[in-house]
């Protein structure tokens, strides 16, 4: 047997934290879970990282990281429509193949929010950095004014929010999507 080094287990943990984190949110996730799912004990996932919201801050990094990369893949090359219909073809099918990346922002958002109507503000700094790379990344693509921007990433959060509810491809709901989007929606 093949011994995994720390960072490969460190790995390990931060996609089996995206998957728990993501179903059970971040107050529902226990470390131990976690722990299960990567086959290690608690106390080594605790030489990994120092505690639940590190583990929960690497995931949701690594949530924010990965759909930056799906854009910046998308739009290469690309300005304008092209970029945009790109990139929300390519964000559709992101949340298609892999449904825990869509509910593990979802439950970044909730944390988030949890957590500074608590007094929490540092929880979610990190957080917004992440989201704000991913906006500079839809902008720079775009090649357009922040108004493009902002109403490509509010039709994202929409089919975050359709998707979330289980609307499916045929209802009324997505009328009114660009094309290429109700396109994707249909699959």
């Amino acid at each position: 047997m093949v011994r995994m080094s720390a960072e490969e287990r460190r790995e390990s943990v931060i996609r089996a934290a995206m998957i728990e984190f993501a179903r059970g949110g971040y107050k529902g996730t226990s470390t131990e879970a976690i722990a299960k799912r990567v086959g290690v004990s608690q106390p080594y996932l605790f030489r990994l990282f120092p505690g639940k919201e590190a583990i929960f801050l690497a995931a949701a990094r690594r949530c924010c990281e990965r759909t930056t990369e799906v854009f910046r893949k998308a739009s290469e090359g690309l300005s304008g429509e092209e970029a945009l219909h790109a990139m929300g073809a390519a964000y559709q099918g992101l949340i298609a193949d892999d449904p825990d990346m869509l509910l593990m922002q979802m439950q970044m958002y909730v944390a988030v929010a949890s957590a500074e109507s608590a007094g929490d503000r540092e929880f979610g700094e990190a957080l917004r950095a992440g989201w704000m790379e991913m906006y500079d990344t839809v902008q720079l693509a775009l090649g357009t004014g922040v108004g493009d921007t902002t109403q490509f990433l509010a039709y994202g959060m929409l089919v975050n929010v359709l998707v979330s509810l289980g609307f499916q491809a045929d209802h009324r709901v997505w009328t009114g999507f660009y094309d290429s989007v109700q396109r994707q929606a249909e699959r």
